[in-house]
Formats: structure tokens, sequence, C-alpha cells
């Protein structure tokens, strides 16, 4: 298992432990099978009706969590095509992912993120915060591995290595979370969510699942990838501010998960920048504006003004950033995408592999990485939406209307789970070492229209009846 060359643990499923191997037919790969699987599953199609960062609503125009991952998908494979021909002949080429798998990873990516975005996964989590914790990451890993509808026992039954890139923080909920935070939780006589976030991991129930993943490994590496950051921190005088506080993190990813998330960070910066320069919730006015961030001085047209470089405007092909703005804000929305998908080929072509030794496997070893500079760039995109856009008061409302129905439903299913649960979901329920992690689960997989309709017929006298189907 040990030999770096042999390719084929990584094709294993986890129901191969149990079942013989059977020859699969009908798919280039393994990997492209992976892929059917998982389009094809419920849980990818209930992401066209999830929130990514503008709520849903009447307009069609902007992105929701299956158009990300759609996206992402895209821009991973663009990544590995690129990677392909930079190493091309070379060491490091037989581990740059296929097409088939980085899309994969990319597309199942999302998959465990409840509905209302990121304010739907802190009211799960305060909900479950003495069940064990909920996190989206560590949710995509259930669905993928149990929850998924190929298998009843293995869920969609991926393979070893896509399982793998699809573990961006490897590490059980309860070994990351930092303790400091009961006495946040004890001290609030009000609930505040943001004492609620959950740290960056997976849940315990998935630990099987984590530990066959690493099997390939030597024991080295396995201890390295686990490793985590206790770093101490001070409590506020003010108990109720989480703002000092901040769980432990993980440390390392695999090569394919670190090109999974730079896709996913390009999406996010850079196409949900295009959404808002559309809907005009940024303008040129406050792309110049210098005030922007309160720790730095500079306007974001000032800092990538200060990061593209020779090289970068050639990739561009542009001369300056006062172009590049010029095009992203002239109103015109074929000038809009050009400037977007401009800014997409910077970052991808500027992406190269690099070795952290401390691993001996490449899958370990090799990351996919930015220039400094161009880092910089991402990073001020991503900041500056989440800014301008996210923490805006309109999306704020929206957020925690989303968190008032998630807790309200957990509350009322949790009171009458024999009532209220589908016949499955109690049928799993009855059976569960954890029931309310299997109410968890059935909250967690709503769309934000399903969620708000059965609030709706929960609560409004007025609505409802047998006939509905939510």
């Amino acid at each position: 298992m040990n030999n770096f060359f042999d390719l084929t643990p990584w094709e294993e499923r986890f129901s191969y432990q149990k079942y013989l191997r059977k020859t699969e037919s009908g798919f280039a790969s393994s990997f492209s099978q992976d892929r059917a699987r998982i389009i094809h599953s419920a849980s990818f199609r209930r992401l066209q009706a999830k929130t990514q960062v503008l709520g849903l609503g009447d307009s069609d125009f902007y992105r929701t969590r299956l158009t990300h991952s759609m996206e992402v998908a895209q821009i991973g494979s663009g990544i590995s095509e690129s990677l392909r021909n930079k190493y091309n002949n070379t060491p490091l080429e037989q581990w740059i992912p296929s097409l088939h798998l980085i899309e994969a990873i990319c597309l199942a990516h999302d998959i465990g993120h409840p509905a209302f975005g990121h304010g739907g996964e802190i009211a799960l989590n305060y909900c479950m915060q003495s069940y064990g914790g909920y996190e989206g990451n560590g949710q995509t890993l259930r669905i993928v591995s149990k929850l998924g509808e190929f298998n009843e026992e293995y869920g969609l039954d991926l393979t070893r290595r896509t399982i793998l890139g699809l573990i961006k923080y490897p590490a059980v909920y309860q070994t990351v979370f930092n303790s400091d935070f009961n006495k946040i939780q004890d001290a609030s006589d009000s609930l505040n969510l943001d004492a609620y976030k959950p740290p960056k991991c997976i849940h315990q129930e998935e630990n099987k699942i984590l530990e066959w993943a690493l099997k390939p490994f030597k024991l080295g590496d396995i201890e390295r990838y686990l490793s985590i950051s206790k770093c101490e921190h001070s409590l506020n005088k003010n108990l109720s501010n989480a703002s000092d506080i901040k769980h432990y993190k993980t440390l390392y990813k695999s090569f394919d998960t670190s090109i999974m998330e730079l896709a996913d960070d390009i999406a996010y910066g850079i196409h949900d920048l295009e959404d808002a320069v559309a809907l005009k919730l940024i303008t040129k006015d406050i792309w110049n504006d210098d005030k922007i961030f309160e720790k730095n001085s500079k306007s974001v047209h000032d800092i990538l003004k200060d990061n593209l470089d020779d090289r970068a405007f050639n990739i561009l092909k542009l001369t300056s950033a006062e172009e590049l703005r010029d095009l992203l804000f002239k109103g015109e929305k074929n000038s809009r995408k050009h400037a977007i998908s401009k800014l997409v080929r910077l970052l991808v072509q500027n992406i190269s592999i690099e070795e952290d030794k401390q691993f001996e496997h490449p899958l370990l070893s090799y990351q996919a990485r930015l220039p400094s500079n161009i880092k910089n760039i991402l990073n001020t995109l991503k900041d500056f939406v989440f800014k301008i856009v996210v923490k805006s008061p309109e999306v704020q409302l929206l957020e925690y209307k989303g968190q008032k129905i998630v807790l309200e439903l957990f509350k009322v299913l949790q009171a009458n789970p024999e009532r209220l649960l589908p016949k499955n979901t109690y049928a799993l329920y009855l059976e569960s070492s954890n029931p309310n992690r299997e109410i968890c689960d059935y909250i967690a997989g709503m769309t934000d229209n399903y969620a708000t309709k059965m609030y709706q017929k929960l609560f409004m006298p007025s609505v409802g009846s047998i006939f509905d189907k939510l």
C-alpha cells in the first residue's frame, strides 16, 4: 500500500471491504463514475434551490449553490489542464487529477451545506451543540459516505481519492472545538449566533471514513496530516463577545483538495463579484474608495494596481489596472463578462505546484499555490465581496430570517419527532445512537423554499392543508 506508484488503492471504494470488487463497465474511469453518481444525486440537485451569497428570490440572474458548484468544477478542470501543460513529462504529471476526478470533487464540495447559506450552518451548529455539532463540509463527507442514495450503507460510495479530495478539514468536531466557547454560551443571556460558528471539521460519525481514506499513507504522513493548531485565545471581559476566541484549525490538505479550494475561492471572489456589479451592489466609486478596508487605507483598485506585474498584464491582455476597472464597470454585460473572464484566466494561469517535503507521499506533499502578488489580489476580492455584499444589512436580514426558520424547525421537530418527521426519517431516528443527528440531516437537506414552506405550515394558521405539497 505504500508504493507511491501504485494507483490502485485510490480507485477503491469503501464498500470493497465488504463486497467483492466487480468490474465497472460503461465508464471511462472510476472517477467518471464518481462524477456521474454526484450529478445524479438528490443532494446535488437540491443545490439549485439553496442560497450561495445573495438570497434566492424572483431574479434568475444571480448564482445559487448549484451554479456556483458548476463554476467551481469548470475552474477546477481549467486548473488541472493548466498544471498538466506546465508539468508535462515530469514526475509531477501523473499526480495531477484527471478532469473527471477534479470535476467530481468540485461538484460535490458544497452538497453538505444547508439552506440559507452560512447562516443556516451556524443555526444548525447551535442546535447540535450538545450532540456533536454541525459543519457544512463535514456534512458533505457524511452525504457521500452514508446518506447518498446509491448505497443504503455507503452513500454514494465514491473512490478513495475523491473522498480524500473532499476532506477539507481532517479533524473531528470534538478535536478542534475550543472549550472557551462554552464560557460564552453559559454567560450569554440572549442568543448570539456569532458565538456558535462551527469549527472547520468532520463529524465524529464519519471518523471511520477518514481513517479508511488515509490507509495508503505511511504513519508519519498520517500523523502530520491530522495535526492541528491549538493557539491560546484570551476571553474578553464581555463574555458575550466571541471575537477574540477561535476554534482550533487543521493545518494540511491533500493535493486535490488544494486545487478544489483554489477553484472555490476563485469562483467566490470573481463570479460573486460579477453578481454584485451587475446588481449595482458594487460600483466604480466603491471600487475606488480608499476607506473600504479598515486595516488598509488603499482601495481595491490601488491594491490590484500594486500587485499586477508585467506577466499579469500579459495574461490579462491589458495595459493597466485602470483598463481592467473600466471594462468591469462599463455598464455593458459583455464588457463585464470579459473583465471577469480575464480575472479568472489570470488566477488559473498563475497556479503552480509546490512541494512540502514534510510529507513523503505526493498526494500530500504536492500543493497547488498562487504567487504572493496574485494571492493578494484574490484575497482582496474575496474580502471585498464579503464586506460589501455578505455583510450588507440586506443580506444579513435574509440570513437572520433563515437562521430563525432553522432554529424553530429544529426545536419543534425535536419535541415532536413521531408526529412531524417523515416516516423514513423517524425510522432512522428510532434506530440511531444520536437521534438528533437524524433531525439535523433532515433539516440540512432542505432547500430554502422547502424550509420556508414547512415553517409556514407549522407556524402560520392560515397556511397548510393535508393536500399541500412542500
